[in-house]
């Protein structure tokens, strides 16, 4: 299946007429509304019919998701496919508070990682060109005007694109198709096996069994109006399968419902329903379990126990009460359990799927290359690092969320709690970042990864309390975004928190540094070079060695993107001998000859390291280059560090490339891959796939290397920048790729590039990564 859908993690009752419907809506209109009041089950429709499309248009089944970008350049790559031969995609809008990041939500959720000048909304518009997808935006309610202008966008630059949006209200436009999503029929069977399905989850047997409870079920299916979201509520108020359990619900319920019932109600009959369910529910639960309840209403999306014990804790609720409070909101469906996050041992356990390993099976590049590398140290997570358990994550929906909000309000507590909310996350992206240059580095940008929505709602808190923590945070998020490729939501939060905190210190100087950086990856070379100037002077006068590697980064990967490699090593030079008790031509100091496994003073020092080897072969010194990229390897793979790694495999399969040694620049490129699929790096796996099909055409395989041009010229096209690089490498790039196109013909070339690139994606990056010979006829 192609596409992000999410998987389902409860069955899906009834609905066969509506999803008939729907599925006829999608094939004759661009755009589908589906509409209703909450929790009458718009996502869980929305849900299963993307999922459908997907799988009918790629032949799979459930589990058989694909994480990937939309794939297909060339038109005819679709072909019989079905209606959305480049899947189905899902942007979950629920997690936004403002439409400032709503561009950026939706380019994420196509895989659009864009590295340009561009305007967002021109950059996704061009990447939607040519696709036939399916763009489900999923709770637009809160956006309705932006959501509105950007689909009317949208359709017009995507002639291929169909949208299907879920909100509570239509988004307004001429060619909306509207489809009302209705209770399920109250006296109808559906409802009754919704209620019987969810109570049968939970205890483990059915209900109904018992004398009267299949009526008592019945009524309160009535009473609910068949609500789907209300009736999983009255659901998980059974508490056993033993006689009357079911009819305490029913009886529960209608004295509720008499105690509210008022002819002068200003809600609408079916929100008055869920809202007096809601309401039900939350005056059955415990003191504690309300208090929680209200607390947890501050996350965006999901979270794991950690952080609602950081969060939700204090006062009567102590932090040992948040668990067992935790699960019985769980068993009261007011909390929804969703799986497990991130886990300690590799640190990908919820990242991209696993990819065939090359080399000699070790991620150490070729198994014949000098001096290989012992095998990396599995990742874990250390006893005091935020967000340290690695059990289940937990999620609330809208509705349910907005009610426990109020209630907070009520409560009085909205500032103490999202300002605890702020300091968790606050302290998670120190960890995270603390472990960016060891073996935590993986485990980091996972819990970074699942936590996006809740930073954003942190750094938006901070930009309205705390300038000073807004330019922390900001500026310890740098690497997360430039890695993953958020590189304008990067420049927007960077700037603003620029512009509020104008103090002079560590957090405006990092905060400088990344936008600096932010603006090289971008293209702004000017604008980058006038912050590295600003910076450089602002170190020196403090003369902090770490301060000094942090502005030598910024400086060397402008100059080595600019052409510019020798004021690149000359700048990290320079800041490593500043280091106390640096030893010159190596990578260590004496400082740390007492730290047993350590390799580096600092993550800044590691990453001048790199780009003193990157600059070295830049300027042709491929002895020396060589020589310190298989050093420092070899204290990367010690450490458990990947990021560094994948680009000093990047540096051996450039060398090996010019020195006419083909095969281990095609095993070298091959690991940096399966190194930049871990960390979701576009930009890096367009850089690596380049090297890679140049490898190939070198050492005389051109039907591969076409294929695999094709497969990195759609990513560069995902990042939003021609191909880049190291501009003294392009020669040997175009040499190469004349090479295939000979060997092929530009027929044969063409058609084996087209295959590479219409096939973008985790599923081309893997056939890139096959071995010789295998899945590339």
């Amino acid at each position: 299946m192609t596409g992000n859908v999410p998987q389902e993690t409860s069955s899906f009752v009834g609905r066969g007429a509506e999803l008939g419907r729907l599925e006829g809506a999608l094939a004759r209109h661009r755009l589908v509304t589906l509409t209703g009041p909450g929790g009458i089950g718009k996502t869980r429709l929305a849900q299963r019919a993307a999922l459908a499309a997907a799988e009918a248009d790629t032949g799979g089944g459930p589990g058989e998701a694909d994480t990937g970008a939309p794939g297909g350049a060339e038109r005819e790559a679709g072909a019989g496919r079905g209606h959305f031969p480049d899947g189905a995609w899902w942007a979950d809008l629920s997690t936004l508070d403002s439409s400032e990041l709503l561009l950026s939500t939706v380019s994420d959720a196509v895989d659009l990682a864009d590295h340009s000048l561009r305007m967002p909304l021109d950059a996704l518009s061009e990447w939607l060109a040519d696709r036939r997808l399916l763009l489900v935006l999923d709770s637009c309610e809160h956006l309705i005007d932006a959501c509105a202008y950007l689909v009317g966008e949208l359709l017009t630059a995507a002639p291929g694109l169909t949208v299907l949006a879920t909100s509570r209200r239509p988004l307004g436009s001429a060619v909306e198709e509207l489809v009302e999503v209705l209770p399920l029929p109250a006296d109808g069977p559906d409802a009754l096996a919704l209620f019987t399905d969810r109570v049968t989850d939970r205890l483990g047997r059915a209900p109904l069994a018992e004398p009267g409870a299949a009526e008592a079920a019945e009524a309160v299916c009535r009473r609910l109006e068949g609500i789907p979201l209300a009736i999983e509520l009255a659901a998980a108020r059974v508490g056993s399968v033993g006689p009357g359990a079911v009819a305490e619900v029913a009886e529960g319920l209608g004295s509720r419902f008499d105690t509210l019932a008022s002819p002068g109600y200003a809600w609408p009959r079916r929100h008055q329903t869920l809202r007096t369910t809601i309401g039900w529910s939350h005056e059955l639960c415990a003191p504690l379990e309300r208090l929680l309840w209200a607390r947890l209403s501050v996350f965006r999306g999901a979270f794991d126990l950690a952080a609602a014990q950081a969060v939700a804790a204090g006062g009567p609720l102590g932090a040992a009460a948040v668990a067992p409070t935790l699960e019985r909101l769980v068993a009261q469906s007011v909390v929804r359990r969703i799986g497990p996050g991130a886990e300690p041992g590799t640190g990908t356990e919820s990242g991209p799927g696993t990819l065939p390993t090359s080399g000699n099976g070790n991620g150490n590049g070729p198994a014949h290359a000098p001096a290989p590398a012992p095998a990396p140290v599995p990742v874990s997570v250390p006893a005091t690092a935020p967000n340290a358990g690695s059990g289940d994550r937990y999620r609330m929906l809208d509705t349910i969320r907005e009610y426990g909000h109020t209630w907070l309000c009520e409560l009085g507590e909205v500032a103490g709690t999202q300002d605890r909310h702020a300091d968790y996350f606050t302290g998670l992206a120190r960890w995270a970042d603390a472990a960016w240059s060891g073996r935590d580095q993986l485990l980091g940008y996972r819990r970074i990864e699942e936590a996006h929505p809740d930073l954003r709602a942190a750094l938006d808190h901070w930009l309205d309390h705390d300038s000073a923590a807004a330019a922390e945070l900001a500026g310890l998020l740098v690497y997360f975004w430039t890695c993953c490729g958020h590189l304008k939501e990067a420049r927007s939060y960077l700037e603003r928190a620029l512009e509020q905190h104008t103090a002079p210190g560590p957090a405006r100087t990092r905060a400088l540094i990344g936008l600096g950086a932010t603006l090289t990856l971008q293209g702004e070379y000017d604008r980058a070079a006038d912050i590295s100037d600003r910076v450089q002077a602002m170190v020196a006068m403090r003369g902090d060695s770490e301060d000094l590697a942090a502005a030598a980064c910024l400086t060397g990967l402008l100059g080595m993107l600019t052409g510019q490699s020798r004021t690149a090593l000359d700048a990290v030079r320079e800041a490593l001998g500043s280091a106390p008790g640096y030893v010159p031509g190596t990578l260590r100091s004496h400082a740390l000859d007492s730290v047993p496994g350590s390799a580096f003073d600092t993550p800044d020092r590691l990453r001048c390291h790199l780009v003193e080897v990157l600059s070295l072969t830049a300027l042709g010194d491929f002895a020396e280059g060589r020589a310190r990229a298989l050093e420092l390897r070899r204290h990367c793979v010690e450490i458990g560090e990947v990021w560094t790694r994948s680009y000093l495999d990047y540096q051996l399969s450039v060398v090996a490339l010019f020195s006419a040694e083909p095969e281990d620049a095609v095993a070298y490129a091959r690991t940096m891959l399966e190194s930049k699929h871990l960390l979701g790096d576009s930009f890096g796996i367009a850089l690596g796939l380049d090297l890679l099909a140049a490898a190939l055409a070198a050492a005389g395989r051109a039907e591969q290397a076409a294929s695999v041009y094709g497969t990195g010229g759609a990513y560069w096209r995902s990042v939003g920048h021609p191909q880049r690089g190291a501009p003294e490498l392009q020669p040997i790039r175009d040499r190469c790729e004349r090479t295939a196109r000979a060997a092929l013909g530009d027929d044969g070339y063409a058609v084996a590039y087209t295959r590479g690139a219409a096939a973008h994606g985790p599923t081309a990056l893997a056939a890139a990564l096959l071995p010789d010979g295998v899945g590339h006829e």
